[in-house]
């Protein structure tokens, strides 16, 4: 049975979770062990969920501030355990985990316990379930069943974001673009109508497609439409009834998802678009005045969130949210996937100066 020791430092605590595997849909035994580690901090009001673990100080501030950071990973593929390495004489933590997300979490383990005072009440979540469906996501689950567990002033995701602050984040957009013909034998093809060859004027639209850059609130964020995923047919010797083209749209948070559906469908006017699965995205959040504080408190950077994030789930509530933590966001889900101590450190001290701040 793993246990989490909450007063290593934040590179110790991060080695430590991401040699406890947590892929999505198996996060049971990090879970418990983050519950047992922050259930024996008396300074906080501790709930579970599921592996969703929601741990509360409760000082009568005049501010909430939510601080969050999902647990799960992608699939392992032999980069577990972690190891430590040197790139360029930096030293460096290598590993399933380490940057998306594990060292936000890790900070924020740490500061859980540490910060039995801090100057605003704080909401840590830790949840389950973000790599995979929007309906199996922990936090979403956690705001269908107790949305009170959400008010707060200001929300900060632990998402990796090279230690910048990153506001916002674009929404995405799963559609079908469908087209139909007739089987027959691929001997006899002229008795049939091949619906992949159909197709090919889906993939010319896309490929000739030219992505929007769009400012919203002063942060530009970049757009795209692309082919992910093409099927069809049914077996070699068969001319193919069906072919279906999943494509994803990554869309500026200046729209909703509606909008977002019928941009796609206007670009791909003339066939059949089934919209199976989208998340709008989240405006940057930064004007907020303790947005403000935060970033003059620990000295970041502001840029967009070009993937989407959890802090699009704070700001349908009305939370304005940014992304916050260790980690290059390029090497997430990398097989070579990193993160440098500094970060890690860097994160943390800033943390822990905005939240003690006086």
């Amino acid at each position: 049975m793993p246990e989490l020791d909450l007063t290593a430092t934040s590179v110790d605590l991060t080695r430590a979770i991401c040699d406890i595997p947590s892929v999505s849909g198996q996060e049971t035994p990090l879970a418990d062990a983050i519950f047992r580690a922050v259930s024996a901090l008396d300074h906080l009001d501790v709930y579970r969920d599921g592996d969703t673990i929601v741990a509360r100080t409760r000082l009568g501030r005049a501010q909430r501030v939510a601080i969050a950071g999902h647990i799960d990973t992608v699939p392992i593929n032999d980069n577990l355990p972690t190891r430590d390495i040197e790139i360029d004489g930096e030293p460096y933590l290598w590993g399933r985990g380490t940057v998306d997300m594990k060292g936000g979490t890790a900070v924020q383990l740490r500061l859980a316990a540490e910060l039995v005072a801090p100057r605003v009440d704080i909401t840590w979540l830790w949840y389950d379930n973000e790599e995979v469906d929007a309906d199996l996501n922990g936090l979403a689950r956690l705001a269908r069943s107790r949305p009170d567990l959400f008010e707060a002033d200001f929300a900060i995701l632990g998402e990796p974001s090279n230690g910048q602050v990153e506001g916002g984040c674009n929404g995405t957009l799963r559609v079908v673009a469908r087209t139909h013909g007739v089987r027959a034998h691929s001997a006899r093809a002229w008795m049939g109508e091949n619906a992949i060859h159909r197709a090919a004027p889906i993939l010319a639209r896309l490929a000739e497609y030219r992505p929007r850059e769009v400012a919203v609130d002063g942060l530009v964020y970049r757009e795209s439409l692309n082919a992910v995923r093409i099927s069809g047919g049914v077996a070699g010797n068969v001319i193919p009834d069906r072919c279906d083209v999943e494509i994803n749209y990554r869309f500026a948070p200046s729209r909703t998802l509606e909008q977002a559906a019928e941009h796609v469908r206007a670009v791909l006017e003339g066939f059949e678009v089934e919209v199976v699965d989208g998340a709008a995205g989240a405006r940057p959040g930064l004007d907020a005045p303790l947005a403000q504080e935060f970033l003059a408190a620990v000295g970041a950077e502001q840029r967009p969130k070009y993937g989407w994030t959890d802090v699009a789930r704070f700001a349908a509530l009305g939370v304005p949210a940014v992304n916050y933590g260790p980690g290059d966001p390029s090497l997430a889900h990398h097989d070579e996937e990193r993160v440098p101590y500094a970060q890690i450190e860097d994160v943390e001290r800033g943390l822990r100066a905005w939240l003690s701040a006086r």
